[in-house]
């Protein structure tokens, strides 16, 4: 499946709903009156685009409308074009180091950090390179035999402990062992934790710690996984995450499921941090790079 056909399928939800609302309020005058904006500007807040996108957007579908006039067509394409302008080109690849890569997987509890640990871990591997995965989440339940289940599936090394024992020092096992084995990249899933408690973020400030006194500049990547379902709360998370763990970007999952698929633009622009991935499905090769060109067609246009 193509890259887009793949975005429009995982957006299909946000999609359906923004494109068909823009295009009743546009053919339905031939002149954008206040209210047509009004309910413009709310077509696209339902979708958590965030309220600075939304202005930029309107403001260009105005402006399109004054100069020359538009079709519902050439209006999805203005919008389009300004929303790929708000994301930006940014790279969605995976910062590669010499030697070892450690890569930490952050955020709060359901967010999807397992699964995407292990969908990383599995990019690297289809592309030639050896990775490895940590089991450092050592609270949630059943969260240990869910890495390692992954592990045996993928056919990727996993290194894990026992319930209750300390995250930092599997970090540090996890490391040596995967400096051992001569691995590219090391993928350290960590136990989901509510960015307002300081105890946990402090715990998750001595593992980067730790792995960074056995590797200069690790981790090299430590990535905020976010549920898309949960919309413009994901800044509060980012912000107060990325206070204690500075963070290199963003990983957006389980976008094939709701309608707010705007609030990666909202999260992009407002925080200036990359998304690098993003989820549309169950599946290994369900997590995709991130293209601002891609996305912003997927958001507007069907296939």
């Amino acid at each position: 499946m193509g890259l887009f056909t793949k975005f429009f399928s995982g957006l299909k939800k946000t999609q359906s709903k923004l494109s068909s609302e823009i295009r009743r309020i546009v053919t339905r005058s031939p002149k954008l009156t206040d209210d047509d904006i009004e309910e413009l500007e709310a077509a696209l807040l339902a979708t958590d685009m965030g309220i600075a996108v939304t202005e930029r957007v309107v403001d260009a579908v105005r402006e399109a409308y004054e100069s020359s006039g538009c079709q519902a067509g050439s209006v999805l394409e203005v919008a389009q074009a300004e929303v790929e302008s708000c994301l930006g080109n940014t790279a969605s690849h995976l910062t590669k180091s010499h030697g070892l890569t450690v890569v930490s997987l952050v955020g709060v509890n359901g967010a999807g950090k397992t699964t995407t640990a292990a969908k990383l871990a599995h990019r690297v591997r289809v592309g030639g390179g050896c990775p490895m995965l940590a089991a450092c989440d050592t609270f949630r339940a059943a969260a240990i035999e869910q890495l390692n289940l992954w592990g045996e599936r993928l056919q990727i090394p996993v290194v894990s402990s026992r319930y209750g024992a300390d995250p930092a020092s599997i970090a540090h096992d996890a490391v040596n062992s995967a400096l051992s084995r001569s691995s590219d990249y090391l993928f350290i899933d960590t136990a989901g934790r509510l960015h307002t408690k300081h105890n946990l973020m402090r715990e998750l400030e001595k593992l980067h710690r730790v792995i960074g006194e056995q590797i200069d500049g690790a981790p090299h990547e430590t990535l905020l996984v976010i549920d898309a379902s949960i919309g413009m709360n994901a800044l509060s998370q980012a912000q107060e995450f990325n206070k204690s763990v500075p963070l290199t970007g963003l990983v957006v999952t389980k976008l094939d499921g709701t309608a707010k698929g705007g609030m990666v633009v909202a999260i992009q622009h407002d925080l200036d941090l990359p998304v690098k991935f993003i989820g549309l499905g169950e599946q290994p090769d369900d997590l995709r790079p991130f293209s601002s060109a891609e996305y912003a067609r997927a958001l507007f246009f069907d296939e």
